[in-house]
């Protein structure tokens, strides 16, 4: 057995084009499809690329994050030729394994998508297996913006009030998630196992016959493995409970960003108020009843439930990876993150985190984020950064401390 065997990181992964947006460019798209400010009001599905620049714009206008899917895969590439992009890998199971093996622990990914893209940029030191008989290529859109862009045209005058990141998909591949015949075996070696992917799938009956594939496999798990599931922005909001009620018995730490948890409780929640953020995480743990939540954001980190500080390193080397690359991108270095260690966290976080502590005992362990002043911070791929921190302690816990 490889080191590697002892991390599966699945479901799914791809290949991104990542890029930044410039007022200019999206003021002429604007001008060009005659976009109005009405039409922000309301969530609208992305056929081509006018409904495209109406979904960036309402996201840009309140800071927000999210992922939607994309009726016209040319409509991905159409626009990433618009700004200059860069091809990276993609998937919170690639990314996060990436984040693993620079932290000196290696991992098997489970892949629905192989091309020469993907062998080409995966760690040398990270093994994979996939379902796919071919090689395929389906790139992910990646869409970052900065705090303070600012995109004023016609009756259009919005300001992003954060930076933030958006991701759009046409992918037949990950929408179908088949799993490779060798999973189950791969499990049975398994120490740590990660489950992302499922909220690109988009047909009911084959989520369904997936979901009971996956469970079969896991059964083959070994009893003190920890299997960690990451959600996201489903395509089809209605498949999130229904993945959840399929899996939640064989989750050990589930984990969702802000956008998610504001979502689950539906409405929005202050995140430097500890009763408000109390009171969501209870809500939150009503909802998804498993051992430990992980809520992960832009101020703070934080298990919540009977394992809260078995994870303690976990939340912490999380938070140091993802800060790291909030800061320098994928070219971060060991020193770097060195650097990183010795600097202050931020005094409201760290305010947070102590009352947040007072008012729910041992149930709770919250890590305050960082002091950061980033002129040109990277936002894509902070929620994957972290997960792969965190696996790579629960895998590797005296190595790393």
């Amino acid at each position: 057995m490889t080191d590697a065997s002892r991390v599966l990181l699945g479901l799914g992964g791809c290949v991104d084009y990542e890029l930044k947006l410039t007022a200019g460019v999206l003021e002429q798209l604007v001008a060009d499809y005659n976009i109005s400010a009405a039409e922000l009001t309301s969530p609208v599905p992305v056929g081509g690329e006018r409904d495209l620049v109406v979904s960036i714009l309402q996201y840009v206008a309140r800071g927000g994050g999210g992922e939607q899917y994309v009726a016209s895969a040319a409509t991905l590439g159409t626009f990433a030729n618009r700004f200059p992009h860069r091809v990276a890998l993609g998937g919170t199971s690639v990314r996060a394994g990436i984040v693993m093996s620079r932290l000196g622990v290696p991992s098997t990914l489970h892949l629905v998508s192989i091309n020469d893209t993907m062998r080409g940029l995966l760690p040398p030191d990270t093994e994979y297996i996939s379902s796919s008989v071919e090689d395929t290529f389906y790139p992910h859109l990646i869409v970052q913006y900065d705090a303070g862009l600012r995109i004023r045209t016609g009756d259009l005058d919005i300001t992003a009030p954060y930076p933030n990141r958006l991701i759009y998909v046409n992918d037949p591949a990950n929408g179908a998630m088949l799993l490779a015949d060798e999973l189950g075996d791969r499990l049975s070696k398994a120490s740590v196992f990660l489950i992302s992917g499922f909220n690109a799938m988009r047909d009911q009956e084959e989520l369904d016959r997936r979901l009971t594939e996956l469970r079969s496999h896991l059964r083959q798990l070994p009893p003190d493995a920890v299997t960690y599931f990451e959600d996201a922005a489903f395509h089809e909001p209605a498949f999130s409970r229904h993945v959840r009620d399929a899996l939640l018995e064989m989750i050990d730490v589930y984990g969702l960003n802000e956008d998610e948890l504001q979502s689950f409780v539906g409405h929005p929640v202050n995140l430097l108020s500890a009763t408000e953020v109390a009171d969501a995480l209870t809500a939150l743990h009503a909802l998804i009843a498993v051992p430990t939540l992980v809520v992960h954001t832009k101020y703070w980190v934080a298990a919540f439930g009977e394992r809260a500080d078995q994870y303690a390193d976990a939340l912490d080397t999380g938070t140091v990876m993802a800060t790291a690359r909030y800061r320098h991108g994928d070219d971060f270095t060991a020193d770097d993150v060195d650097r990183l260690r010795a600097q202050p966290r931020w005094p409201e976080s760290i305010t947070f985190a102590a009352a947040l502590h007072e008012r729910m005992g041992a149930a709770v362990h919250c890590v305050p984020g960082f002091v950061l002043d980033i002129e040109n911070p990277t936002t894509v791929g902070l929620g994957d950064t972290f997960v792969g921190g965190f696996l790579a302690a629960v895998a590797e816990p005296r190595s790393l401390r």
